[in-house]
């Protein structure tokens, strides 16, 4: 088994132990994570898990209470954000946009196209789709040519069809760049595929590790209920009333809908 990263590089970021606490509560405790260059790291977790918050210390937006974070010197981050308010009075077309963040022509339409979004260039940013939006945002964010590719909640506004092929675009990138990928998401069966490493976050580590371990872990049953849980790796083995794992055979595949789920205690 081979555990070493795609062309697994430097450490881009790393933290130890981080401690943040927000209006007396204690948003992340204990936290350690690293992202190597040209990993995908993805941290899954409930509403209010302290993801965001997470993001911002790595990205040094935020400082923590304890604990360390460490950046590779000249770090350059091409951030998504999970919300990007634009004012809708703003005549502001995808080009201008863009122009805002890096302003050469050349290197916009040429990141315009690396995304799928060459169409939208002269669109009015505010008639975007949700997938076009996510598009253009990840133009911006690869307009600085980053080490380190942030991406919060990624899949905020699209639609079902177009998220695998956004999660197709953000693997395509990482490889192109050789950058790290850092991405927040509630979902983890829709991450799996492009996923090196999940951290599964609720304000401390629950658990961490390869999708498909991760989805098997009882820590993440208990965090996203365990009919998610199961749903997240039903293509392999269903667990029978006493929670063993039982291999599926091929004509179950998928249709795992067994109530001896619900007995992770």
């Amino acid at each position: 088994m081979n555990d070493s990263k795609p062309q697994s590089g430097d450490v881009l970021v790393s933290a130890e132990n981080l401690r943040k606490a927000i209006g007396g509560d204690d948003v992340l405790t204990g936290v350690s994570l690293a992202v190597h260059r040209g990993e995908v790291v993805t941290v899954i977790g409930p509403n209010g898990a302290g993801k965001s918050t997470l993001l911002r210390i790595l990205m040094g937006v935020a400082s923590p209470d304890s604990g360390s974070v460490r950046r590779k010197r000249g770090l350059v981050i091409g951030y998504v954000p999970q919300r990007m308010e634009i004012d809708h009075a703003l005549p502001l077309t995808v080009r201008r946009f863009l122009s805002l963040a890096c302003g050469e022509g050349e290197r916009i339409a040429h990141a315009l196209a690396e995304v799928g979004a060459e169409a939208c260039a002269d669109k009015p940013v505010q008639a975007l789709s949700g997938g076009e939006f996510r598009r253009v945002c990840l133009a911006r964010a690869i307009l600085r040519k980053p080490d380190l590719l942030v991406l919060d909640e990624p899949l905020a506004g699209v639609d079902v069809a177009g998220q695998a092929d956004l999660y197709e675009l953000i693997g395509t990138l990482r490889r192109r760049y050789n950058a790290g990928v850092l991405m927040v998401s509630h979902d983890l069966h829709l991450v799996m595929a492009e996923t090196d490493r999940v951290i599964c976050l609720n304000h401390h580590v629950c658990c961490a590790g390869h999708p498909e371990a991760v989805s098997r872990d009882p820590a993440y049953a208990q965090l996203f209920g365990a009919a998610v849980a199961v749903y997240a790796h039903d293509h392999d083995h269903r667990h029978d009333e006493a929670g063993h794992v039982v291999p599926l055979s091929g004509e179950d595949c998928g249709h795992d809908h067994h109530a001896g789920h619900h007995h992770h205690g």
